[in-house]
C-alpha cells in the first residue's frame, strides 16, 4: 500500500506551489452549503432556552472537536489506495462485516435527516404563511396540510435533480450572505438583558451536553468530505496534492463557517428573549420563524424566510436523493429474490417508493414530535460515524497509527459525550 500522508515540509511547499482555484472555491461553497441547514436555524432556539454561558461552553467543545474529527476523517479516507465510498474504505481496512454495519448506520442517518427536515418544512412553512398574513390560523394544525406539503416536496425532489444541482451554488451563497446580514440587521435589537445568570453547575453541565448536537450540526459538513476527496483524487495525478487540496478546502470552509455562524448565533441570542425561545419550542418552529414574528420590519422577515426556505429545502432535497436511492435499492433487493430483475417494472417500483415515503413522512409529521429533541436523538449516529470509527481506525490499522495524538484523544472524548447527549434529556 502506498503512503499518501503529507509531511509538514510538503504541506508548506504545496501552500506556495498549488494555487487556490475556482474549482477549490466551488468545493468550499458546497461544504458551506452542507453545513447551513437545520442546525443553524434551530441552534438559536436551544441557546435561548439554555442561555449564553451554556452556548459558549458547548461551542468551545464542539468547534475544536469538529476541526479535529473532519481532518482525521479526511486523512483516513486519503490513505486508502482505491479511494472509493467510505463503506468500501472501512471494508478494505476492517473487513466486509464492518462495511455492512457502517452501511446500515449511514442509512439510519439518512432516515433521521428525512424525518427531521419533514417536521421543519411542515411547521416552519405554516408559521411563515401566518406571519405574512396569508392565513389567519396555523395550517399545520390540520392533518392534511402536512400531506400537501410533503407531496409537493417529494415530487420536486424525486424529479428535479438536475435543476437542484444547477442552482445549488447560488443558493448556498445566498444562504451564507443572509446569515451574515441577519446577524448585522439584528444588532439594533440587541438587549443584553436577555443574557441569563450563570446556572447551577449541575444544570450547566447537563445543558452543555444537551446543546452539543446543535453546536456541532451548525457547522458540520463531514458528509461531503468523501465525495470531495474522491473528486480531487480523480483530478490530480499526485495523490498527495489531491489530499492537500481537500484538506485546504475543508479548513477554509471551517473558518468561514465558524466566524459567520458565531456572529449569527450571538446576534440572535442578544435579540430574542428566553420567553420567545420557549414560544418557538412550543410551536415546534425555528428561531428564524419566531424572529419574523417578533421583530418589526419587512427586511428581517424576508431574510429569515429566505434563509429558512433555502437551508431546509436544499437540505431536504439533498438528503432525499440519497434516501430514495437507498430505499429503492432495498426494495429491489427484496423483489429480485422472488422475481427476475429483467421482469421488474422499475417505473412502478419508483412510484411505489415515492408514495410509500410520502405516507411514512405524513404519519411521522402528524405525531408533531419535538424537532429539538429529535435532533438530539441523532447524536449517537453522527458520533459513531464521524468520531469513533475514524479514531478506532487510527488505533486498529497499522498504517494509520501515525495520526495518533492529543487531537484523536479529544475526538474520542467528544464522541463519547456527544453520543450520550440524548440520555441527558431525561435529566432535565
Amino acid at each position: 500500500m502506498a503512503d499518501f500522508d503529507i509531511s509538514k515540509e510538503e504541506m508548506r511547499a504545496f501552500k506556495k506551489s498549488v494555487p487556490f482555484t475556482k474549482y477549490d472555491a466551488g468545493w468550499v461553497v458546497l461544504c458551506i452549503g452542507m453545513a447551513i441547514g437545520s442546525g443553524i436555524v434551530f441552534m438559536p432556539v436551544q441557546v435561548g432556552l439554555k442561555g449564553m454561558w451554556v452556548f459558549l461552553a458547548a461551542v468551545g467543545l464542539a468547534y475544536p472537536a469538529l476541526y479535529f474529527l473532519q481532518e482525521l476523517y479526511l486523512k483516513t479516507l486519503s490513505q486508502d489506495d482505491n479511494c472509493e465510498d467510505y463503506t468500501s474504505i472501512i471494508t478494505s481496512y476492517l473487513g466486509s462485516n464492518w462495511g455492512i454495519i457502517l452501511g446500515v448506520i449511514y442509512f439510519l442517518m439518512l432516515v433521521h435527516g428525512m424525518l427531521g427536515y419533514s417536521l421543519a418544512v411542515t411547521f416552519d412553512s405554516a408559521s411563515y404563511l401566518q406571519t405574512f398574513g396569508l392565513t389567519e390560523g396555523r395550517l399545520s394544525d390540520s392533518i392534511w396540510y402536512g400531506l400537501i406539503v410533503l407531496v409537493i416536496m417529494v415530487l420536486i425532489a424525486a424529479h428535479g435533480e438536475r435543476l437542484l444541482f444547477k442552482v445549488a451554488g447560488p443558493m448556498v451563497l445566498v444562504k451564507l450572505g443572509i446569515v451574515v446580514m441577519l446577524g448585522a440587521v439584528m444588532v439594533p435589537y440587541w438587549n443584553f438583558g436577555n443574557i441569563t445568570a450563570f446556572p447551577p453547575i449541575t444544570d450547566f453541565l447537563r445543558d452543555v451536553v444537551l446543546t452539543l448536537p446543535f453546536a456541532l450540526f451548525s457547522i458540520l459538513f463531514v458528509q461531503i468530505l468523501n465525495p470531495m476527496n474522491i473528486a480531487y483524487r480523480k483530478l490530480e495525478n499526485d495523490p498527495k496534492v489531491a489530499t492537500f487540496r481537500a484538506i485546504r478546502a475543508n479548513r477554509v470552509a471551517y473558518v468561514i463557517l465558524v466566524v459567520a455562524v458565531m456572529f449569527f448565533a450571538l446576534s440572535f441570542t442578544f435579540s430574542i428573549s428566553h420567553d420567545q425561545a420557549v414560544q418557538a419550542f412550543q410551536q415546534n418552529i425555528s428561531a428564524l420563524a419566531i424572529a419574523a414574528q417578533v421583530i418589526p420590519g419587512a427586511v428581517v422577515s424576508v431574510m429569515t424566510a429566505l434563509l429558512n426556505i433555502f437551508a431546509i429545502l436544499t437540505a431536504f432535497f439533498g438528503i432525499y436523493l440519497g434516501f430514495q436511492e437507498a430505499v429503492t435499492g432495498i426494495v429491489m433487493n427484496v423483489i429480485t429474490r422472488f422475481v427476475p430483475e429483467e421482469r421488474v417494472n422499475k417505473r412502478l417500483v419508483f412510484i411505489g417508493v415515492t408514495i410509500g415515503v410520502i405516507l411514512v413522512l405524513w404519519v411521522w409529521v402528524s405525531t408533531r414530535f419535538p424537532i429539538l429533541f429529535f435532533m438530539q436523538l441523532g447524536a449517537p449516529l453522527v458520533a459513531l460515524v464521524s468520531c469513533l470509527v475514524p479514531c478506532y481506525l487510527v488505533f486498529k490499522v497499522p498504517r494509520l497509527r501515525k495520526y495518533r495524538g492529543p487531537g484523536v484523544v479529544f475526538v474520542i472524548f467528544f464522541g463519547v459525550v456527544f453520543s450520550l447527549s440524548p440520555l441527558f434529556k431525561f435529566l432535565e
